[in-house]
């Protein structure tokens, strides 16, 4: 059985019919990072497609081998980002009419370079989950061909060609290839199709942490669903895989690696500094599993492969991508240090930092007797170093917190510095993600200012489909449940915040 399906996918890519419109993508040397980790570290370059992503090639694959009659028809999709330009690109090939079904939270540079390619777009809903049931209800009703971005076996032969050029690319065999996976595709493709040719290559599944569809199906032996999922990497943010992909998987995947946001944030660095190739966070997935691997193993001269499998960023992102970077290398340490103030005690903290540099200082004063600092320091032995600082912090007899892996320090505190509100008792803090579309942020005031006083608000745009507020309320402890039913009538995700030492300290 085993073998069964790995021969049936070897067999249909072989005979896909990709490079009517693909391209062979390089594999480069990562030099840095090989040097880094004491590996030979190669990284297919997706990212050089014409719609600068892996997603073109299983697009192409399946709309090519519908009938006459179903092409005539046109096609339909559902996607924010790669897989819709996959196919309106394919279809235009094709001289086939193409309908995308797009989420309303969509950049609005990606709805344009779908438009450019000859497709009819419309804007549904605020999440992919909506796009897509209302294309698939399109499809029954005007008998369209609806193209899933990754549960159909022509889809995944599609993305199973990279693997087929890898082996034409490699002068020393691999080792391990590092895959990023959010509906299951392209891990299916690739992975199929190295094991039939080898099966002593190992296959690993990337997943950001707060999207692992897919390490918890392995691990439950069944499709699980997501409640929730990590917006950061779009590209693989799914809450349930798919079921062919599953069975694929199942079948090839030798383990799961999951990685952070900030750990992603650094593979993008990573990427940039070896090939001056700018990925999407999507597309670095693969690199931060790998250098995962590396840290935790103590294996050397190993060939590793992975994949930039995309490269649609919007460039607003790139900021939020350089603030988390650092701390992605373990390169940065964030604390809050609570200092006297008196004569002499800023002196005293520096000595204790010593000739590290400090990539961050925010003071305000407190009080008479005490004074609160953020810091970032620059770390040059990473976790080693970062917990030294923290012991020698709090042998000198300052309270110091670590807030190196606190979210809300990082993406609202570190830009909000600046005094805390003694005379507000009942002050109840939420971290808030709401859609970016035109319209929320009043939907959201409308709704919620009315009834309760904001005492807090703070947004900052990041680039990406939602937007991050962190907002606090003047409310009674009875009234937060009746708010926190508000936001899920509004259908934002929220995170209760009021106990986080982050706001305590510095809010």
């Amino acid at each position: 059985m085993e073998n069964d399906l790995r021969q049936d996918y070897y067999q249909k890519i072989q005979n896909t019919k990709v490079y009517d419109i693909a391209i062979k993508t390089p594999l480069s040397p990562l030099p840095n990072l090989s040097e880094r980790y004491q590996q030979q570290i190669s990284l297919k370059r997706e990212d050089l497609q014409p719609v600068h992503s892996f997603k073109l090639r299983g697009a192409y694959n399946k709309i090519v081998q519908l009938s006459d009659k179903e092409k005539e028809a046109g096609v339909i999709a559902a996607s924010a980002g790669n897989h819709a330009q996959g196919v309106a690109m394919s279809a235009q090939k094709l001289k086939i009419n193409a309908t995308i079904v797009m989420p309303k939270t969509t950049p609005s540079i990606k709805v344009d370079s779908v438009k450019k390619r000859g497709a009819t777009v419309i804007l549904h809903g605020d999440t992919y989950d909506s796009a897509s049931e209302f294309a698939l209800n399109m499809a029954k009703e005007q008998g369209l061909s609806y193209i899933h971005p990754y549960d159909d076996p022509d889809v995944i032969a599609g993305q199973g060609t990279i693997a087929m050029e890898l082996l034409e690319q490699i002068d020393t065999p691999i080792d391990a290839i590092f895959i990023a996976v959010g509906g299951g595709g392209l891990i299916a493709g690739i992975g199929t199709y190295l094991k039939a040719v080898n099966p002593d290559i190992k296959i690993f599944g990337v997943e950001p942490d707060d999207a692992a569809a897919m390490t918890g199906s392995l691990e439950a032996g069944r499709r699980i669903k997501l409640d929730e999922v990590g917006i950061f990497a779009d590209g693989v943010a799914v809450k349930q895989v798919g079921e062919e992909t599953f069975r694929c998987a199942q079948n090839v995947i030798d383990a799961m690696i999951t990685v952070s946001t900030d750990e992603i944030c650094a593979a993008i660095k990573d990427i940039y500094d070896d090939c001056r190739a700018i990925a999407e966070p999507a597309g670095a997935l693969g690199l931060a599993g790998l250098k995962k691997y590396c840290e935790n193993t103590n294996l050397k001269d190993q060939h590793l492969v992975t994949l930039n499998c995309g490269a649609n960023i919007n460039f607003d992102r790139l900021r939020h991508v350089a603030e988390r970077a650092e701390i992605g290398e373990k390169k940065e340490a964030i604390y809050a240090v609570e200092i006297p103030e008196a004569p002499g005690s800023f002196k005293q903290f520096i000595n204790i930092i010593g000739n590290r540099s400090v990539t961050e200082f925010n003071y305000r004063y407190n009080d008479k007797s005490s004074a609160q600092i953020f810091v970032g320091i620059e770390l040059k032995e990473g976790q080693k170093e970062r917990n030294e600082i923290y012991h020698a912090l709090r042998q000198a007899g300052y309270m110091t917190i670590d807030l190196t892996e606190n979210e809300m320090a990082k993406v609202h505190t570190r830009h909000m510095v600046g005094g805390r509100n003694h005379s507000l008792s009942n002050e109840w803090v939420y971290r808030i993600q709401f859609p970016e579309r035109p319209g929320a942020l009043r939907e959201f005031l409308d709704q919620l200012s009315e009834k309760w006083n904001i005492t807090l608000f703070h947004y900052r745009n990041h680039g990406a489909d939602y937007g991050r507020v962190l907002a606090g309320f003047d409310i009674q402890a009875e009234d937060a449940e009746a708010l926190e039913t508000c936001l899920r009538k509004l259908g934002f995700k929220y995170i209760e915040e009021t106990a986080n030492p982050a706001y305590h300290l510095f809010l």
